[in-house]
């Protein structure tokens, strides 16, 4: 981004949280993986930004304004979908975007936590003879976003469909009371979920064009939704740059570089995503075999990559198997 636009990562940078480890909490083990660093940002003040960005270059925004038919962007020369996962531009050229959506099996919900983590954490546990685990990660020097993940059975034991909202926020501060040590959850819209896998076989239809979420998403787990749109966003403005005077070339040239780039980061995030979606049989691992299980689930990381990036993490894992192996 710092290429195109070095002023905005910098506002954001500044904005950003930041971490160096992974930390797997499972079998009441707590493994290190080191070296491999992630940044949180609160949303508001993500958006914040960009808002106060694009008004400062002359950008018209609309709020509060709900479009509901994309007749009403007819005299517009280009109509770029970065309307999320439920995209109208999508949904509207559906056929023609050639869209296939597919809903994992897990349920997820969205809290937030009133505490800060030192890392990137998954916390994996059984309890009252179901499966569930947190990814968990501060966003600002005092909160932290609190996602619960549960496989269907569990969603089914534990009763969470006919919850209300504070009643699964109750449920799950008791489920993982120890690793919350007293901070309380928080709610906003924290509905269970199952999350949907978008593809589109074409980019564009005419002069309208999809990006980020309502292009594709990239499972949670991998951490790259806003990176990606972000990317869109950048390879389309260099493409319009490049074309001034021809929209279906511009698009053209967009899909054409950013395309293979966006399918193996896909192709990743759907490994991740089958992974967590059988993370109950995974949890049958012992501790340290289910952490390199972990690490290695979307298939970007070899052993000997993974040697370089976490040398820590790496000699507690080959001690660990020559004693199980002794």
């Amino acid at each position: 981004m710092r290429a195109g636009d070095s002023e905005t990562l910098d506002l954001i940078t500044a904005g950003l949280e930041s971490w160096s480890d992974i930390e797997i909490n499972i079998h009441g083990e707590r493994i290190r993986i080191d070296g491999i660093g992630f940044t949180g940002i609160a949303r508001l003040t993500l958006l914040n930004i960009l808002r106060e960005q694009a008004l400062s270059v002359g950008a018209k925004l609309i709020n509060s304004h709900v479009v509901k038919d994309l007749a009403e962007l007819d005299d517009a020369d280009l109509v770029i979908g970065a309307d999320g996962v439920n995209s109208l531009v999508r949904k509207t050229h559906e056929a023609e975007f050639g869209t296939e959506i597919k809903l994992l099996e897990n349920r997820f919900a969205w809290f937030g936590a009133t505490r800060p983590f030192d890392a990137l954490t998954q916390t994996f546990k059984q309890h009252d003879g179901g499966f569930f685990n947190a990814h968990h990660y501060r966003y600002t020097p005092d909160m932290s976003t609190f996602l619960v993940e549960v496989d269907a059975q569990t969603f089914q034991k534990a009763g969470l469909e006919d919850m209300s909202e504070e009643q699964s926020r109750v449920y799950c501060e008791n489920v993982f009371a120890d690793t919350l040590a007293g901070a309380k959850l928080i709610t906003n819209k924290s509905l269970w979920r199952r999350f949907p896998v978008v593809s589109n076989k074409n980019w564009t239809v005419g002069h309208r064009v999809l990006l980020g979420d309502a292009l594709r998403t990239a499972h949670f787990s991998i951490g790259s939704g806003t990176r990606l749109a972000l990317e869109d966003v950048q390879a389309l403005s260099q493409a319009l740059c490049a074309h001034p005077d021809n929209v279906a070339d511009a698009l053209a040239a967009y899909e054409t570089q950013r395309r293979p780039i966006v399918d193996k980061l896909a192709s990743a995030a759907t490994r991740s995503a089958t992974w967590y979606d059988n993370f109950p049989t995974h949890m049958q691992l012992p501790a340290w075999e289910f952490a390199m299980n972990y690490i290695s689930r979307s298939g970007r990381i070899d052993h000997e990559r993974l040697r370089a990036m976490s040398p820590k993490f790496v000699a507690g894992y080959e001690a660990w198997k020559a004693t199980a192996a002794s």
